[in-house]
C-alpha cells in the first residue's frame, strides 16, 4: 500500500529524548516500510527514517530556539499533505484534528489516531461535527468520555522487539520515567520509595510551563530526600534502556486517565515489572499480578514493592512480545487501512 504518516512537528521522528507520539509514529513507519509498504513520512527535517521523508520544517519545533508559534508550521504541514491526496492509498494522521476540514473538501481514505486525553466539552462538539472522520483510539479507556465517535479500532502501541535489552537481574532501585507535571505524581513516587526504603531514580523532562511546579513542589522534596532519590533529568537511547532494565520496578503513580503510557511497555520489554495506579489505560496494559501490580494508594504501592520479586521478569518480556511488539501494531493498522481504502474505492465507483 501507499501509506502517508503525518506526525506532529514538535519533536523529531523518533525524538532524541522525551516524546511519546513521535516515537510511536517512528516505530509504526519503520515497521510498515519493513513489511514492504511504500511509506511517506511527513515530519520535521531532522527525523530519521527508511521511508520517504517530507520535511515540513528544518528541525523539531520544540528544539528550535527561533520557534515561538507551532501552529503556522502545522498549517503548512497540512498544505504539503493535501497538495495531492491521490498519491496515497491511505493517509494516517497523528496530529490531532487540524486536517478534519480539509478531509471534508479533499475526500480520501484516512484515519486519525488520537494520542491524547479526550475532554468532552472541547472535543465532543468537534467530533460530532466531523463524525465522518475515522478514528483510532490507543486504549479502550481513552475513548470512554466520547464513546459514540467514529471509532474504527483500538490499537495499542508497540515497540520493536530488539529495541530494549532484557535483564534478568535488576539492581536495587525503583525507576520513574516521564515528565515533571502534577498529574504524573513524581511526589508519590518519592514517598513510595521513602516508605519502602528503596532507592528511587527519576529520569524526567521539565517543560517550561511546568518549571514553576518543579521548583515549588518537587525540588524541596528532592532536597529533603537526597539519601534515597537521584534526579537524572532526561534520558534516551542506551541510557534509557539501562535505566529501565536495571530497575527493580517502574513506578507509574499517575493521577489522571493516561490514554496509554508508553513507558510501561518500555519497562516490560526490559523485563521490568510496573507498579501503576489503577487509572486510565493502566489496567489494559499491566496484567495485575503478572507484569506488575495495580494499586490505588501509596500504602498499596509500598506493599507491592515488597512483593515485586515474586513476579517473573521473563514473563514480563514474554507478554511484551505477545501484546506490544511493533509488528503487531503495524498489522492492526494495516487491517484498518485496507478496510478504509476498500470503502473509499467503493464510494468512488459510479
Amino acid at each position: 500500500m501507499r501509506i502517508a504518516q503525518v506526525a506532529p512537528l514538535n519533536e523529531s521522528v523518533p525524538p532524541k529524548l522525551y516524546g511519546g507520539t513521535e516515537r510511536v509514529v517512528s516505530y509504526l513507519t519503520e515497521e510498515l516500510a519493513r513489511m514492504g509498504h511504500e511509506v511517506t513520512l511527513f515530519a520535521s527535517g531532522d527525523s530519521k527514517t527508511k521511508a520517504k521523508l517530507v520535511a515540513a520544517c528544518p528541525q523539531a519545533l520544540w528544539r528550535d530556539g527561533d520557534c515561538r508559534e507551532t501552529l503556522p508550521h502545522h498549517v503548512r504541514l497540512m498544505e504539503l499533505v493535501f497538495q495531492d491526496v491521490s498519491r496515497f492509498d491511505v493517509i494516517h494522521f497523528h496530529c490531532d484534528y487540524l486536517q478534519f476540514p480539509l478531509l471534508r473538501r479533499h475526500p480520501c481514505a484516512s484515519v486519525t489516531t488520537l494520542h491524547g486525553r479526550l475532554r468532552p466539552p472541547d472535543l465532543g462538539p468537534l467530533l460530532a461535527e466531523y463524525s465522518e472522520a475515522p478514528l483510532v483510539s490507543i486504549s479502550n479507556d481513552q475513548r470512554r468520555p466520547i464513546p459514540d465517535a467514529n471509532w474504527q479500532a483500538t490499537i495499542y502501541h508497540g515497540l520493536p522487539r530488539d529495541l530494549h535489552t532484557y535483564r534478568e537481574r535488576p539492581r536495587e532501585y525503583l525507576a520513574f520515567l516521564g515528565r515533571i507535571s502534577p498529574e504524573k505524581r513524581v511526589d508519590r513516587a518519592i514517598e513510595i520509595a521513602r516508605q519502602a526504603g528503596v532507592m528511587l531514580k527519576i529520569a524526567a523532562k521539565i517543560y517550561p510551563e511546568e518549571r514553576a511546579y518543579f521548583q515549588q513542589t518537587i525540588e524541596p522534596l528532592l532536597r529533603d530526600s537526597q539519601s534515597w532519590v537521584e534526579f537524572l533529568g532526561e534520558v534516551g537511547g542506551s541510557n534509557k534502556d539501562e535505566f529501565l532494565g536495571n530497575a527493580r520496578a517502574l513506578l507509574f503513580p499517575i493521577d489522571w486517565p493516561e490514554p496509554f503510557g508508553l513507558v510501561m511497555i518500555e519497562a516490560m520489554a526490559c523485563g521490568t515489572p510496573v507498579i501503576a495506579w489503577r487509572n486510565g489505560a493502566a489496567p489494559e496494559v499491566v496484567t495485575d499480578g503478572v507484569t506488575g501490580f495495580l494499586v490505588e494508594s501509596v500504602e498499596e504501592a509500598v506493599r507491592a514493592v515488597g512483593r515485586i520479586s515474586s513476579l517473573s521478569r521473563r514473563d514480563c518480556r514474554k507478554i511484551f512480545e505477545e501484546r506490544f511488539a511493533a509488528a503487531r501494531m503495524a498489522r492492526d493498522y494495516v487491517e484498518v487501512y485496507r478496510r478504509l481504502a476498500h470503502a473509499g474505492s467503493k464510494r468512488a465507483t459510479p
